[in-house]
């Protein structure tokens, strides 16, 4: 019996070790980033077993057979409505910018979607002013609602969405609302799902959370996009979820959620309900592809006060070409030449967005950096602190906003050009989630965001790197031991 035990065990260590070796041979093959594959192999070395199963759940981007499958298929029909795009009478790229045309060559490369001009775009940053408006539209729909949302929460503010939801449906008004399973849980738990069907609302989960399914895709992969279409004539995306900040996340000890949404009104309209009707798609396998946008309507006599944005709509996410936005950021970052002023509620840039800001601070651009003081994940706190004296150092400006927990993502290049939409800067933003973000090539809306990013320096705390080295060794330690997994957070 004693041998027996001997063996198991001998077997057992020889199976361990083969497993080690086997995702260390996996990492190698992937060939990431030097960071994240060091961040797994610290995993899988110094965490037995629990390093193991964490990999095989978390270290690979597994959207599931059945929907890989899926969105393969789906490539060729949503590419070639992307394409006929590229004849409309409002692709423009001589009209674009040194900045918008860079990015416009890659998005082009890389997803086939054109940016288009003749868009009216409105800059929205209070919750009443977002969801009050949101809820007019809706109220105001005649043919089809569409929505895609990370968190749905109910409570205040966002019932009156619901209910204008659910009073369109019952008129006749076509209404899809997609929403991630695990960030609006709350809701899909509250008696709205119930409601809203029973007035023929269609909603569906969108990568629904199972211990079976952990099995088939990534536990953490999340539908992290935000957007309202209504007619499609008018959109919403940004940074806020459907949640009123006085009803959401109160006991969290970090204030207000702090967000911006854009109501556009144009030919990228349709594009946002492309994206959208991909992503109920790849849940559902029910086709509802948009009619693509109509043809520029008649100069009039008040043109001259008609604002004409060119926008760039840029998805990204599993299924879709990898990093894209990810590029999207470098190219920004590397054509900015006088000032770059970041906002991002979650701030653990990879290898190369933190050499492209230390680069950009170095031949002279002013560059700032907007996070919240307080934060909602002590992991990202943590990670997040332990850049700021390599970038304080080279001369970047690290505003703390104190007045609630900054969720407002953009991006802002000499104060002409700017990204605005749902993307943190984390590589799980940038790697990981499904993503939507759009590039403004517009002075007039670049000039209403410099306006806003003002508002939140003026109302934050900006750190002296003097000041910081100054800070209690523990902390440095506790920042050291989260910079080593900063790749995978």
């Amino acid at each position: 019996m004693e041998n027996v035990h001997q063996i198991l065990a001998i077997a057992g260590v020889f199976i361990y070790w083969l497993l080690l070796g086997a995702i260390a041979l996996r990492l190698v093959v992937k060939r990431r980033t030097i960071g994240v594959s060091f961040s797994w192999i610290l995993v899988i070395y110094f965490l037995p077993l629990v390093g193991i199963i964490a990999y095989i759940l978390f270290g690979e981007l597994h959207l599931g057979q059945t929907r890989a499958s899926r969105s393969k298929a789906m490539f060729k029909p949503y590419g070639q409505w992307f394409a006929a795009l590229y004849q409309h009478p409002q692709h423009t790229p001589e009209r674009q910018s040194d900045h918008a045309r860079a990015i416009s060559q890659l998005c082009d490369t890389q997803l086939g979607i054109p940016s288009l001009s003749g868009n009216h775009l409105c800059l929205q940053h209070t919750p009443s002013g977002i969801l009050n408006s949101i809820t007019q539209d809706i109220d105001a729909a005649r043919e089809s609602v569409v929505m895609a949302f990370y968190i749905w929460h109910p409570g205040g503010l966002a019932d009156d969405v619901a209910r204008a939801v659910i009073n369109a449906s019952e008129r006749g008004v076509a209404v899809k609302i997609l929403l991630d399973a695990a960030g609006s849980r709350t809701f899909f738990n509250s008696p709205w799902p119930t409601q809203m069907r029973a007035a023929g609302v269609e909603i569906s989960q969108a990568l629904s959370v199972s211990p079976l399914r952990m099995f088939f895709r990534r536990l953490d992969l999340r539908l992290h996009r935000k957007i309202v279409v209504i007619d499609n004539q008018i959109a919403y995306t940004g940074s806020m979820n459907l949640v009123d900040p006085k009803y959401f996340k109160q006991s969290e000890g970090v204030g207000q959620w702090i967000d911006v949404m854009v109501r556009l009104i144009g030919p990228a309209v349709p594009l946002l309900n492309t994206v959208a009707a991909w992503d109920w798609e790849v849940e559902t396998s029910e086709r509802c592809l948009p009619e693509p946008p109509g043809l520029p309507q008649a100069p009039t006599e008040d043109d001259s006060l008609v604002q004409d944005s060119l926008v760039q709509v840029i998805p990204s996410g599993p299924g879709m070409p990898e990093e894209v936005i990810h590029q999207v950021l470098l190219q920004s970052l590397y054509q900015a030449c006088r000032k770059i002023v970041i906002t991002t509620p979650y701030f653990v840039p990879s290898e190369n967005l933190l050499d492209a800001l230390i680069t950009a601070a170095a031949r002279g651009v002013d560059v700032n950096i907007i996070i919240p003081q307080k934060n909602d994940s002590t992991m990202v706190k943590w990670a997040s602190r332990s850049f700021f004296a390599e970038l304080l150092k080279a001369g970047v400006k690290i505003h703390r906003f104190r007045g609630g927990l900054l969720h407002t993502k953009s991006v802002l290049i000499d104060d002409e050009h700017c990204l605005i939409g749902t993307v943190n800067m984390d590589m799980r933003s940038l790697w990981l989630n499904f993503e939507l973000t759009l590039a403004v090539d517009d002075k007039v809306f670049a000039e209403s965001l410099r306006a806003l990013q003002q508002g939140y320096i003026d109302n934050a705390e900006q750190l002296e790197y003097k000041r910081w080295q100054r800070r209690p060794l523990y902390q440095r330690v506790i920042e050291h031991l989260f910079y080593l997994f900063s790749p995978l957070l």
